[in-house]
């Protein structure tokens, strides 16, 4: 007979066999979205989506095609667009809410688009050379945002400090191209940002976790390796964009950079940009931005090519670990507005509504309720 000792030594290797295997299994809940900062513009400029024929929300006709999370955006002080600014972001996040979706709330911390090739400074920051002093206001900056956002009864779950933040944060302009970034100085910033999140979280009934977040997977372990380095610490979700027109890596190179990451690092990982084009046609005078040179074998750009590229997506990211897809701009239609680039869009053609007929849904929109394998 085994005694009770052994008995209970047993027990707890059992239990940690358990515990293990929790740990590598399958995410609780797969969060699957889209970012839909341009639809209140996209709406004042006319802009309708329709489905069965008739106008409908963009907000409610994805949550009811299994959306559960919306991103939005918000500049510091955008003088080129009355958009993206704390008012519009408050409206996009009402809309959110009432739809019955959780938010993610984008920092891009510039007064214009941040990305994996430029993080500009805002200009009231511009001149502020001590580092100390620029973390400072990063952090009042966000803390300030997330308790006003709470007040109104708006603090989003999830949010992103930095948005594409391949390069320093609160960078300048000539700092593009071939700049080694100064890891104790971004370590500072990133940490104040994440720790004006905790703190404004303290105050509310939802505490937002943290994400940080970099443009193509090929850039990401690189990254987050030489911020654990520096110093950076507390971030509870890992954001990758992927589109195959930046990257060099496949649907699988990007699946084995989530395991590896997952492996590593105490973080949830989400793509959380993405968008496939569904046609290489044009309905209005500005060029698409995704192209014949966004495509991959076995995927053309088609209704159905679309939807067959972000069930298998997910479905890779599912299988390597992590949590979720984020759509990037599925209701960005063309309508009669201008912009800096021109009148219309230059996202019609990656949208999820397709303009041959009257931006009702094409078939991908079904991949946020695809009965995916965990």
């Amino acid at each position: 007979m085994i005694n009770r000792s052994v008995k209970r030594f047993l027990l707890g290797l059992w239990c940690l066999a358990l515990g293990a295997a929790a740990a590598a299994g399958p995410p609780a809940r797969l969060y699957l979205g889209a970012d839909l900062s341009y639809v209140n513009e996209i709406e004042d400029c006319g802009g309708q989506l329709r489905e069965g024929g008739m106008v409908r929300d963009a907000f409610d006709i994805l949550h009811a095609h299994g959306a559960n999370i919306v991103r939005v955006r918000l500049w510091n002080n955008a003088t080129w667009t009355r958009y993206s600014n704390l008012e519009d972001v408050k409206k996009t996040l009402r809309r959110t809410r009432a739809a019955g979706m959780e938010s993610l709330l984008d920092f891009h911390y510039s007064d214009d688009w941040a990305d994996g090739g430029k993080q500009i400074i805002p200009a009231a920051w511009a001149n502020i050379t001590d580092e100390d002093a620029l973390a400072q206001a990063l952090y009042s900056y966000t803390y300030d945002t997330l308790i006003a956002l709470d007040k109104d009864g708006l603090m989003p779950q999830w949010v992103q400090v930095g948005n594409e933040t391949n390069g320093d944060l609160l960078g300048r302009a000539d700092w593009d191209g071939g700049h080694v970034t100064n890891w104790p100085r971004n370590a500072k910033l990133f940490n104040a940002g994440i720790r004006a999140v905790r703190d404004a979280g303290k105050q509310s009934s939802i505490q937002p976790r943290v994400m940080l977040h970099v443009a193509q997977p090929e850039n990401v372990e690189p990254w987050f390796a030489a911020a654990s380095q520096a110093g950076v610490t507390g971030f509870d979700l890992i954001g990758i964009s992927y589109y195959s027109k930046w990257s060099k890596y496949s649907i699988a190179g990007l699946g084995a950079v989530i395991k590896r990451l997952r492996a590593r690092y105490n973080a949830d990982v989400v793509v959380v940009e993405t968008a496939y084009p569904w046609t290489l046609e044009s309905v209005d005078s500005l060029n698409n931005i995704l192209g014949e040179d966004s495509l991959i074998p076995g995927y053309p750009a088609t209704p159905d090519g679309q939807k067959r590229y972000l069930v298998d997506l997910t479905q890779t990211i599912v299988d390597n670990g992590g949590i979720g897809t984020v759509y990037w701009e599925p209701a960005w239609i063309s309508t009669q507005c201008k912009t800096r680039w021109g009148e219309g869009s230059s996202w019609e053609n990656a949208t999820l509504f397709s303009f041959r007929r009257h931006n009702e849904p094409t078939p991908a929109i079904d991949f946020f309720r695809h009965p995916y394998r965990q």
